[in-house]
């Protein structure tokens, strides 16, 4: 454990745990041990919320993606904690280091450089690994870029999958769509400007005409949000502007109508002229999604009409 803090070094810390509201000084209790996963903002900087300025003041150590991106956010409200990288490149390392300082009784922010930590970056292992050493982990929760493309996006979000990058490659982007295809749900994904132009093509080819929206730059200066199938989007994604960060939603496929009773003796017919009984009632099951029970009992009338009788 550290040795206790000296009466100096106490009025000195508490001297710099506060947050700035407008021009007012507000005062930060000291955060409280354990690794604290704190929300910021995806773009406007006005959307923290006061329970996290209050724990990035309080903490002893913030850990971020960028040190000169989660700046510009303490500087905005006068924040002087210290602050640590803590990304893809560096995390082996920096992660053992970050224990030892929780080990200590040290309280650490985890930060992105945008929206909530653990989406697309990082810190999972830093959870898991500060969950398995015995410390206490807390949520801060607040901005998503994923919550905020379903709100405006118009599509279903009673049940959604987050689905990160697609692969960069464009074979293996296509393997990823074909997988996604059956999922029976809101899919969100995330996409760079470079890349959304033949990302966007390659959903259109491979899930047909959904509904989606694109949304750009969310919370920002130049937002946009753009509505349609996903072949017009396709289309207008080689046209559109291409700078700034990307969410793509895109609606669940539309469940099939169940095919009228004519149909679906004519599926049967055509089905028991070919085979058995009970592969045709199979075969017309796969097809339509209808119970086989029901099936069958219309099948085996009409094979005794036929004079087929009942054989399986």
């Amino acid at each position: 454990m550290r040795p206790p803090l000296t009466g100096q070094q106490l009025s000195h810390a508490r001297a710099q745990r506060r947050y700035f509201v407008g021009t007012n000084p507000v005062d930060a209790e000291r955060l409280a041990p354990g690794l604290h996963i704190v929300a910021t903002p995806i773009g406007n900087l006005a959307d923290i919320t006061i329970r996290a300025l209050a724990a990035l003041a309080g903490a002893d150590l913030i850990a971020c993606e960028d040190t000169r991106v989660t700046r510009k956010l303490l500087d905005r409200y006068g924040i002087t904690t210290p602050l640590t990288p803590y990304h893809d490149h560096n995390a082996e390392k920096a992660r053992p280091a970050l224990l030892r300082r929780l080990a200590d009784g040290a309280a650490v922010a985890l930060v992105s450089d945008a929206g909530t930590p653990l989406i697309s970056d990082p810190g999972y292992k830093l959870v898991r690994a500060a969950q398995d050493a015995g410390h206490t982990v807390m949520a801060l929760p607040g901005p998503s870029s994923v919550l905020a493309a379903l709100t405006v996006s118009g599509l279903p979000t009673d049940q959604f999958l987050f689905a990160g990058f697609l692969p960069p490659k464009q074979s293996a982007r296509r393997a990823r769509v074909a997988e996604l295809a059956r999922i029976p749900s809101t899919i969100v994904l995330f996409e760079t400007g470079p890349r959304i132009a033949a990302t966007l093509a390659d959903l259109a080819a491979g899930l047909g005409q959904r509904e989606a929206a694109i949304c750009r730059e969310l919370t920002k200066l130049h937002e946009e949000v753009r509505h349609g199938d996903l072949e017009t989007l396709a289309h207008k994604g080689a046209e559109g502007e291409i700078r700034g960060e990307f969410v793509i939603v895109i609606a669940p496929p539309q469940a099939a109508e169940a095919p009228s009773a004519e149909d679906t003796e004519a599926l049967l017919r055509q089905a028991l002229s070919r085979v058995s009984l009970k592969d045709a009632v199979a075969e017309v099951a796969t097809a339509t999604g209808l119970p086989r029970r029901e099936l069958y009992q219309r099948a085996l009338a009409l094979a005794k009409e036929a004079g087929h009788g009942a054989q399986s």
